[in-house]
Formats: C-alpha cells, sequence, structure tokens
C-alpha cells in the first residue's frame, strides 16, 4: 500500500479513535452549520476525520484502500492527495450550501473524499468491476451512475442518517480534478464522461428549480 494512503488512514485513524473516547473533542470538530457560520470554517475539514463507530470508519477505509490504487496507478501520488482533499472540500462546501439555513445540522465521516477517490477511480477504469454486496456484480460506471442518483434520491426523501450530500460533492471534486488532470479523457472517452457527468447536471437542474 503507497505511504500517503497508510498515511491518510492512519491519520482517520487517530482522530476518530479520539473523538469517541473524548465527546468534547468530537463536538468541537464535528460539522455543525451553526458553529461554521459563526466563523468555525475548520470543522469543514476536521469533521472528515470523525467517524461515528467502528463499522463506519471501516467502511470508509477499506473503501479508500480498494480504490485509492487505482487512482494512483493512472495520475500518481500527488493526483490522488488532490483528489483526495478537493473531494472532502466540495462534499463539506455542498453539504453547507444545502443545509445552510439548517443550524442544527451536524455531519461526520470522510465519505465526501472516499466518494470523490472512488469516482475518481471509475472515470479512469470505468469497464472495471464493482461487487456490489460482494454478490452483485456491476460494471464500475453502472455503480457510479447508480451511487449517485441514489444520492439525489435520499436528499430528497430526507429519510436517513446518511450525508448524500456530502458523497455528491465529493463525487463532482473527484470528477473535476480527474478531468482537469486527464483532460484527454473528453476525446479518448466521450461517452463514459458524458454519462458520468448526467447525475450531477440532474442535481444542479433539480437545485435550480427548487424540486430538491
Amino acid at each position: 500500500m503507497n505511504i500517503a494512503v497508510i498515511i491518510i488512514i492512519a491519520i482517520n485513524a487517530i482522530v476518530s479513535y479520539k473523538g469517541l473516547n473524548d465527546r468534547d473533542f468530537f463536538r468541537k470538530y464535528q460539522f455543525h452549520v451553526g458553529s461554521i457560520r459563526a466563523g468555525e470554517q475548520y470543522r469543514m475539514i476536521t469533521s472528515a476525520f470523525l467517524h461515528a463507530d467502528i463499522m463506519h470508519f471501516a467502511f470508509n477505509m477499506l473503501t479508500l484502500y480498494f480504490f485509492a490504487p487505482v487512482v494512483i496507478s493512472y495520475m500518481g501520488v500527488f493526483a490522488f492527495i488532490l483528489v483526495y482533499f478537493v473531494s472532502l472540500v466540495a462534499g463539506s462546501l455542498l453539504t453547507l450550501y444545502f443545509h445552510k439555513d439548517d443550524y442544527w445540522y451536524t455531519a461526520i465521516g470522510a465519505s465526501g473524499a472516499i466518494t470523490g477517490v472512488l469516482y475518481s477511480a471509475i472515470l479512469l477504469n470505468p469497464y472495471g468491476t464493482i461487487y456490489l454486496y460482494y454478490v452483485v456484480e456491476l460494471p464500475s460506471f453502472v455503480f457510479g451512475i447508480g451511487y449517485l442518483l441514489y444520492s439525489i434520491y435520499g436528499m430528497k426523501a430526507k429519510n436517513d442518517n446518511i450525508g448524500h450530500v456530502a458523497h455528491f460533492g465529493g463525487a463532482v471534486g473527484g470528477y473535476a480534478v480527474t478531468l482537469s488532470r486527464e483532460p484527454h479523457m473528453i476525446y479518448d472517452n466521450t461517452l463514459m464522461v458524458i454519462l458520468l457527468l448526467i447525475p450531477i447536471i440532474i442535481l444542479f437542474v433539480m437545485a435550480k428549480t427548487n424540486k430538491i
């Protein structure tokens, strides 16, 4: 495993462990709209290294473990780090945009950054294979499109505690950074670039027309 991936997992582990054992620390660094709007913007970064429990942490880090090597192999370590942190910030910014008036809203987790890495890997290798629930075999691009469409549904339904907005923001970040680093993909794999863009366009059209 690449040293950059190890360091990111280690930071997540240390901060998550501290947060799970120190509620004051957890509350101080979690994403909280009211506090962010009051000037504590650091929460938009620190919240992405906290997790709700061991399973939440393990799922995110396992996803990173599987998909980070794809991004690194195609674009290098620096680009991977860029994808991770741009996606992290994009997830937080989009969450703040959609919940700017929900002063009570809180969130934690690396899901935005992880989704950005996942979406980048799918864009780079769209015909790879993903096993949904370790059973159903799907082409990567089908999973990516379906995942974002489900995120739109989750954002509209608001019937669970999953941070769908952060996932979506992360995917947008991963998509944008990947194409900025590998612009030839627009010409070499135009169809896939357009297909993976469709859910992003749907989201922003729905947001513009106040349907989400």
